[in-house]
């Protein structure tokens, strides 16, 4: 109990405190008070249900960075989450207090070239959840505008609906990798992201996938989400060469496409070594901050190499749900 015989959540009129988990320091997390701004006339009043911990959350826990985003101050975390609305700005027209939505973390200008020509996650303005200096959601309310909630079909759970972000980003890369009926797709790494793409290249029509990593419980999963095969590997450089004969036979025919979902200089070599000449080879995520590839084997062969971060709830449409 607070001062007064209060709950620490509680204020003196009775108003309830919103409270936040913040990030302090190196391993540092602090559930705090967490004000915000007040209502604008298209802002929504959200209450958190489920908020969930990607790796740049983890990252910034660990090391305060992530890439080039660097924790300065205490910040916020969390950006996967869906809640139910609570409050509603005057003149909000789509939702009411009691709809359950998924959250787009990001908002961008849509005044830049890149907003106006489709690619809002390139906005230069760009705030995201959690990002510095940017405050996340992993709090007990959070203002965010109306035309970012997205309302939930009754039968997608909120739990779901968190997890509405990090399938934007699978579903983003097979649209970037044209992934269809006639392509084969290799995803190294099994973790969210990996298992997320995996769900997005079957649901794109990709008739055969085998999915890469070094854990067996993660290829346990991925096998019982719809992996075709399975190869387990080491974080040896030099297993390289053995490993890409392995998943090649694994997969039974050329690889069109691969994704590698793990960032290190290993997945994405062997990545490089083991798609078919004029095949594609996309980045998916953050990996290392920086990585030594070999590009010019790659080049020979006329691999497309392309990178994919931060794509968003708008992406979806829903239509997948």
């Amino acid at each position: 109990m607070g001062k007064g015989g209060m709950s620490q959540g509680e204020k003196e009129d009775g108003e309830e405190v919103n409270m936040a988990a913040w990030l302090l320091g190196v391993n540092t997390l602090k559930i705090q008070p967490f004000e915000l701004p007040s209502l604008g006339p298209y802002d929504v009043l959200v209450r958190m249900k489920a908020v969930g911990i990607c790796g740049s959350d983890v990252h910034y826990l660990k090391t305060l960075r992530c890439a080039d985003f660097v924790v300065k101050e205490p910040m916020v975390i969390g950006h996967e989450c869906a809640g139910v609305i609570e409050k509603v700005g005057s003149e909000v027209k789509t939702l009411v207090p009691g709809d359950r939505v998924a959250l787009e973390p990001g908002i961008s200008c849509w005044r830049c070239d890149h907003c106006k020509g489709g690619r809002y996650n390139l906005c230069p303005e760009m705030k995201f959840f959690a990002t510095p200096p940017v405050h996340g959601s992993l709090a007990n309310q959070v203002v965010h505008p109306a035309d970012l909630c997205f309302k939930l079909p009754d039968n997608v759970s909120l739990e779901e609906g968190a997890m509405c972000e990090p399938l934007s980003v699978g579903l983003h890369a097979c649209r970037r990798a044209n992934i269809g009926p006639e392509t084969n797709v290799l995803i190294m790494g099994a973790g969210p992201i990996g298992l997320v793409t995996m769900l997005g290249a079957r649901a794109f029509g990709a008739p055969r996938i085998v999915i890469v990593d070094v854990d067996d419980y993660r290829l346990s999963v991925a096998k019982e989400l719809g992996a075709d095969n399975i190869v387990k590997v080491s974080t040896n450089l030099q297993d390289i060469a053995e490993e890409v004969e392995k998943i090649q036979k694994a997969m039974g025919t050329g690889i069109d496409v691969s994704f590698d979902c793990a960032g290190f200089n290993k997945t994405m070599s062997t990545a490089l070594s083991a798609t078919r000449a004029g095949g594609k080879v996309c980045l998916v995520g953050m990996g290392h901050l920086e990585m030594t590839v070999p590009l010019t084997p790659a080049a020979a062969r006329y691999l497309i190499y392309s990178f994919l971060f931060h794509f968003f709830l708008i992406v979806l449409g829903y239509s997948v749900i």
